[in-house]
C-alpha cells in the first residue's frame, strides 16, 4: 500500500446464523378488564343518577300538567320520557366522556377494541341496542364474568370492553425479530 491509498476497513465480529436469536420476549402492559361485580356496582350508581334526573326533570313537568306518574303502562308518555332520559344519559356520557358517573366513581372506562375513539355508531349500538338486549334477557348480561375481556353481549355487538383506568396487567409476548433491513425495504418499495 502506498501513502496515498487509505483503507476504510472496520473490524466486525460476525455471529454465525445458527446463534442469532430469531425471537425475542416483549412485556406488554395492558389495561385490566373490569369484571362483572365492578360493572354491576357502577350500573347501580348510574340507576340512582338516572332516577334522580328523571325525578328532577320529568316528574315536576308531568305533575304540572296533571298526568299520572305512578302505575303507568310502558307506552305512557311518562314512561317514554323516562326511557329517553335513561338511554340519553348512557349514550351521551359514554360518547363524550367514555364513562358514566357510576364508572367514574368506580374508576372504569369504556374503550373501543377497533379504534382509539368511540364513534357515535359504536356508542349507539352498545348503549341503546346492546343494553336493551342485555336488560331484556338478563342472563346474557352475566356472561361478562366468563369471557376473557369481560365483555357482555352489548360489548360484543359494538366491539368494546370496559377497563380499569389505573390498573394494568402484564402480558409476556414472544415476537419474531424482523430481518435486518427487510421491513424498511418493503415500506420504501411502495
Amino acid at each position: 500500500m502506498t501513502d496515498h491509498e487509505t483503507t476504510n476497513a472496520v473490524e466486525v465480529e460476525v455471529t454465525p446464523l445458527a446463534q442469532v436469536p430469531t425471537y425475542r420476549e416483549v412485556l406488554i402492559y395492558e389495561r385490566k378488564p373490569a369484571g362483572f361485580w365492578v360493572r354491576f356496582w357502577a350500573y347501580l350508581i348510574d340507576l340512582l343518577v338516572v332516577g334522580g334526573l328523571t325525578s328532577i326533570l320529568a316528574k315536576p313537568v308531568f305533575a304540572l300538567i296533571g298526568m299520572e306518574t305512578t302505575e303507568i303502562p310502558w307506552y305512557a308518555p311518562y314512561a317514554i320520557v323516562s326511557g329517553v332520559i335513561f338511554y340519553g344519559y348512557f349514550v351521551m356520557m359514554t360518547k363524550f366522556l367514555g364513562q358514566t358517573v357510576g364508572k367514574m366513581i368506580i374508576g372504569i372506562r369504556v374503550i373501543s377494541l377497533k379504534s382509539d375513539n368511540l364513534s357515535i355508531g359504536t356508542v349507539l349500538f352498545r348503549e341503546w341496542i346492546g343494553r336493551f338486549i342485555s336488560v331484556t334477557i338478563l342472563p346474557l348480561y352475566w356472561i361478562i364474568g366468563f369471557t376473557p375481556l369481560k365483555q357482555g353481549i352489548h360489548d360484543f355487538i359494538a366491539d368494546t370492553t370496559v377497563v380499569h383506568e389505573e390498573s394494568f396487567r402484564k402480558n409476556q409476548v414472544v415476537k419474531k425479530k424482523p430481518t435486518e433491513g427487510s421491513e424498511l425495504q418493503e415500506t420504501q418499495a411502495f
